[in-house]
């Protein structure tokens, strides 16, 4: 197999095959997350084509990063059952099956349906927990590293994918635009089918950083439904403060990033007179600064507090959200806006896997935090519509804005509240 030489070929380098695997889902991130932020792009296309309300194809929307959200923790005990590799290209099967279907439709229930539920569900299939998988699967050591880079891969599928897709869309129309999103999901399968492997046994290998000389523990094996499973977790978890603490955080997390400012920042930009390739490319360089914010906030993740880092990281995102409708949307204005809130767009991440593992054990981890990832797509989902309703109703976003700015600096304030001592939860028998 592909993998098997790879790996041998790589360990006479000492490069570990964890790398490729985080390679690998780099890719695949990347390009989810210009699947994921291209309907930004599309929102004002599809007004002229159809005449639809930004409120209707915001409620598309917000369907979608909710079910994005919801079904994290469903998709964490597939991963756990069916293997890395199979949800992966069932989940890319799924997505480009909508995408493809979507080039007809011409009712706002079909936008809803192929755009909020179908791709909800795919991109949801792998989502984050995919990252926080690899990481705590695959690596002993780095993990806040490895979530970093990987979570990176976001910014930098908005860096590569936004600005190109919305210089398509104005010379060819949405439909092109989208079906070279449809391409790039076909080559990003190629790479998961070719090289993604489930744990590092099936290579021949420990974690990286594990320099222990002991058979590794078989994985568990789940024999629940995987309804079961995710259920079960949800029941453990919601018994400890330190969830409820991290779920409302990741919720204010995904309110403020994902469904406001990803979905409505180019049809608020275009409100002030700015070009949609020009607001594209101000998303963009948010994606240049969060890039690196990212892989640096998982490189502080694994040497400071974390709930230090989240307290600046919301702290500092919320100022900058309220201090957004005063910039009066010059370059120099939208210049620091860009760099300030591009740094901790998703710094968050590394921090709160981290705190997750820590507090929930690393067998756990990944089935816990896909809970706490679909409180950070239900605040996306809420503030992809309530954006798009302010917007109907008031002809303004700026309150939606406001109330982000607002709930950032509440989470930077809760988050000091989690202990500091972690307290590993016992495993209980869900599975």
């Amino acid at each position: 197999m592909i993998s098997n030489w790879l790996a041998a070929a790589l360990s006479r380098r000492n490069i570990h095959y964890g790398w490729v695997m985080v390679g690998v889902t780099f890719l695949t991130a990347l390009i989810s997350a210009g699947t994921v932020g291209a309907p930004g792009v599309f929102i004002i296309p599809l007004q002229k084509e159809f005449g639809w309300s930004t409120a209707e194809i915001s409620s598309a929307l917000s369907i979608r990063f909710i079910l994005f959200g919801l079904m994290a923790p469903f998709a964490a005990a597939l991963l756990n059952r069916y293997g890395l590799r199979n949800v992966t290209l069932l989940a890319q099967l799924i997505v480009v099956s909508a995408l493809l279907a979507s080039l007809g439709m011409t009712q706002v229930w079909q936008l809803v349906a192929l755009w909020g539920v179908v791709i909800g569900i795919g991109t949801g299939m792998t989502a984050l927990v995919l990252g926080a998988t690899i990481a705590t699967r695959w690596f002993a050591a780095r993990r806040g590293l490895v979530v970093g880079i990987l979570t990176a891969s976001v910014a930098t599928g908005q860096l590569v994918f936004l600005p190109l897709l919305a210089s398509l869309t104005e010379r060819y129309g949405w439909r092109l635009a989208l079906g070279f999103v449809c391409i790039a999901l076909g080559v990003s399968a190629l790479g998961v089918l070719l090289v993604m492997r489930d744990r590092p046994s099936d290579v021949g290998l420990r974690p990286f950083g594990d320099e222990g000389t002991e058979p590794l523990p078989a994985p568990p094996v789940s024999h629940g439904s995987i309804t079961g499973v995710a259920l079960g977790t949800l029941r453990d978890a919601s018994k400890s403060r330190a969830f409820w603490i991290l779920f409302a955080t990741f919720f204010v997390c995904g309110a403020s990033t994902n469904g406001l400012v990803q979905v409505h920042l180019i049809p608020m930009c275009l409100d002030f007179g700015i070009p949609q390739v020009q607001a594209a490319s101000l998303l963009a360089a948010m994606g240049i600064f969060d890039f690196f914010g990212t892989i640096m906030s998982g490189w502080l993740s694994d040497r400071y507090d974390n709930r230090y880092l989240l307290f600046w990281y919301y702290g500092l995102r919320g100022l900058s959200l309220i201090f957004l409708p005063f910039s009066d949307f010059s370059f120099y204005g939208l210049s620091i806006f860009a760099m300030f809130y591009g740094l901790d767009w998703i710094a968050t991440v590394p921090p709160t896997v981290r705190l997750t593992a820590q507090k929930f054990g690393p067998e756990r981890a990944n089935l816990v935090f896909g809970w706490i990832f679909a409180g950070h797509q239900l605040g996306a989902g809420t503030a992809a519509f309530g954006a798009g309703l302010s917007r109907t109703v008031y002809q303004s976003y700026l309150p939606a804005f406001f109330i982000a700015g607002a709930l950032c600096v509440f989470a930077s304030l809760i988050v000091l509240t989690l202990s500091r001592q972690p307290k590993l939860q016992p495993a209980a028998a869900s599975t």
